[in-house]
């Protein structure tokens, strides 16, 4: 874990120096401390929110992901394949093409709508406590699908809303604000901290519904109480820099490689290097298309591509 978090720490680091503008090392402490520094002004306004929301909503996505393959025994579960993030980007279009919406205030309590309908519709569509991960990989993807077809005719349609959302529908953490941070912030915090107290009860409910009433867990409160923690944390994040998907997919597949599936080891790992995969990508962004930038969401998918095909290709998967 020590080791985790200063390599959470050195990215921390690029992510507020590498830029348009390149800092140094010193150059980046002199511009978070001095408020004469000639770097004070990118640190503060630019570059801190955009790492401390990279940090937020990286951990968001990373814990999701962890919680939802434990609660579906599905290894491919992830916010974004199985249509979570696409809920919330539905419900964030339809606020801003009909009721003309446009800031994290009114987005975000749209967004948790849309993102809680969408995980109780993919778990009874794929057959509630029979689900498979077949059937629940089917109804997320049918409802993505869905989804995000009518979020594009709503921007096709609505060219204001194409012009405020066309950004945010890809993924992007560039738009950053110090206000943005400060309102996900208690969303995050409260999902972050349901999914942690739930590792020991979904722990005991891996075992199966009898053999977790046999050890003193609920079921069927286990199930809710994750179904609010991954609303929050995913409507939060979607609704403050859109859609970002595979960060939920591969962190907990990394992480379980070095934890094993104990779920009190696996979460706190997931919550701290998943913002390192996205805030990494977000820097990777930035030095390839330099002097412009490739939206993190759009590095993220093609990270994520090849990885989720080789997990699906596995044998092993189709028999979890």
């Amino acid at each position: 874990m020590a080791g985790s978090v200063l390599v959470l720490l050195a990215v921390l680091a690029l992510s507020i120096g590498v830029g348009a503008r390149q800092l140094s090392l010193g150059e980046v402490w002199h511009g978070l401390l001095d408020g004469d520094s000639p770097a004070y002004t990118v640190v503060h306004r630019m570059r801190l929110p955009r790492t401390l929301l990279g940090l937020l909503v990286g951990a968001a996505l990373g814990l999701a992901g962890g919680v939802m393959q434990a609660l579906t025994r599905n290894p491919l579960a992830d916010p974004g394949l199985l249509g979570i993030n696409a809920g919330a980007s539905a419900a964030v279009a339809t606020a801003a093409s009909l009721l003309g919406v446009a800031t994290f205030d009114g987005y975000v309590w749209f967004a948790l709508a849309g993102a809680a309908g969408v995980s109780v519709l993919v778990y009874a569509v794929g057959g509630g406590r029979g689900a498979t991960p077949a059937r629940l990989a089917l109804a997320g993807a049918a409802l993505n699908a869905t989804l995000y077809s009518y979020v594009s005719a709503v921007m096709l349609l609505d060219t204001s809303s194409l012009d405020r959302m066309r950004f945010w529908t890809v993924g992007s953490l560039a738009s950053a604000q110090p206000s943005t941070v400060v309102k996900v912030l208690p969303f995050v915090a409260v999902g972050l901290l349901i999914a942690l107290a739930l590792a020991r009860p979904l722990n005991a409910l891996a075992l199966g519904d009898d053999s977790a009433r046999a050890l003193g867990a609920r079921p069927a409160l286990i199930r809710a109480a994750a179904i609010v923690a991954v609303t929050l944390l995913c409507g939060a994040a979607t609704a403050a820099c859109g859609p970002i998907v595979f960060v939920g997919l591969m962190v907990p597949h990394l992480v379980r490689a070095l934890t094993g599936p104990d779920l009190r080891w696996m979460l706190p790992y997931c919550a701290v290097l998943a913002p390192v995969l996205l805030l990494g990508a977000d820097v990777l962004g930035r030095v390839l298309a330099r002097p412009g930038e490739l939206l993190v969401g759009v590095v993220t998918a093609v990270l994520g591509g090849p990885f989720f095909l080789y997990f699906a290709r596995r044998g092993r998967v189709a028999r979890v």
